[in-house]
């Protein structure tokens, strides 16, 4: 599985709901993926099929034959596709405000002991450089303070 193609590959919404049931089941037949997505949603089967052809398409799927079918599998880890879009959506944010939205989601977010402990660790590293304050970035010459 590379995590190169995830950095430049945007996905749908739709297409995200179909690469997240192949993460969690590792690979899947069309048939399965169908299933999943229908005991959520009312698409339909060309639909779903449309959607797998495109993750192929785009390189974040690849299939293996099986028989006469198919086996879809990913070309990319779901936390190489998250921290993707976690960046883009950042990029978007004043850079003087992404801490205080970095502490909301950890406070709204689920988090494993093992997590907590590894976000210590890169706060106590980042604590050593961090500046007292970080500078709006909204401006072009950063004349302003939000």
């Amino acid at each position: 599985m590379t995590d190169a193609v995830a950095q430049e590959t945007p996905i749908t919404d739709a297409e995200w709901e179909v690469m997240r049931i192949i993460w969690t089941l590792g690979r899947a037949h069309s048939s399965k993926v169908i299933a999943e997505l229908q005991a959520e949603c009312a698409w339909t089967e060309s639909t779903i099929k449309t959607l797998l052809r495109r993750l192929v398409k785009k390189g974040l799927l690849r299939t293996e034959p099986d028989g006469r079918r198919f086996i879809y599998l990913p070309t990319v880890s779901q936390t190489a596709m998250m921290a993707q879009m976690a960046r883009q959506f950042m990029d978007k944010l004043c850079d003087m405000h992404k801490g205080e939205i970095l502490l909301q989601l950890l406070k709204d977010s689920p988090v494993s002991q093992k997590d907590l402990a590894a976000m210590r660790k890169v706060i106590d590293e980042k604590a050593r450089t961090a500046p007292e304050t970080v500078p709006c970035n909204c401006l072009y010459k950063g004349e302003h303070y939000c």
